[in-house]
């Protein structure tokens, strides 16, 4: 009995967009925050706030405050944004591309994403106001963060299951 099909080539190229903090898997594209900060305007600030400062939602919590708060994080009350936490811009363009807008997921441009993406490092202060990123300037944005996040000794270890009265290894 089969289930399904098999997926074209051309389903499995639509699947495969994940980005890298080195930049492999972006695409071809380019945008500016002058543009970015339209596109905020029309698709992204009913959520998270005219000025990116995040928006309380009764009961529930807030959408993501995205600028800001760098410095913070070794304060009694970090504020992690994109910007104060996040270690690769990469990983903004990978996020945005395929969970943003909420209303309508994976719907923007690779142009339009770069443009948001330069939007929020522009509102940062991590790059120009001018900057235009692309496939080769963004993977080179370093972030204020980008050594903040090391591997622990526990995560190293490999752990395998005891055979020993362990259960289900009788």
């Amino acid at each position: 009995m089969a289930f399904g099909h098999r997926p074209s080539a051309e389903q499995i190229a639509g699947w495969d967009i994940d980005v890298h903090p080195d930049g492999r898997g972006l695409p071809a594209g380019h945008g500016t925050a002058a543009e970015g900060a339209k596109i905020y305007a029309d698709r992204c600030a009913a959520c998270h706030g005219a000025n990116a400062e995040g928006v309380p939602i009764a009961g529930r919590g807030a959408f993501p405050r995205l600028v800001g708060g760098i410095g913070t994080l070794a304060d009694d009350q970090p504020v992690k944004t994109v910007g104060s936490y996040w270690p690769y811009a990469t990983v903004a363009f990978d996020y945005i591309r395929r969970a943003m807008p909420l209303t309508a997921p994976g719907s923007l441009t690779s142009n339009e994403v770069y443009s948001l993406v330069a939007f929020i490092l522009s509102r940062n202060g991590i790059i120009p106001d001018e900057a235009v990123m692309n496939e080769t300037s963004l993977p080179a944005v370093k972030m204020p963060n980008r050594n903040g996040f090391y591997r622990s000794a526990q995560s190293e270890k490999v752990t395998r299951p005891r055979s020993d009265n362990a259960v289900g290894f009788h």
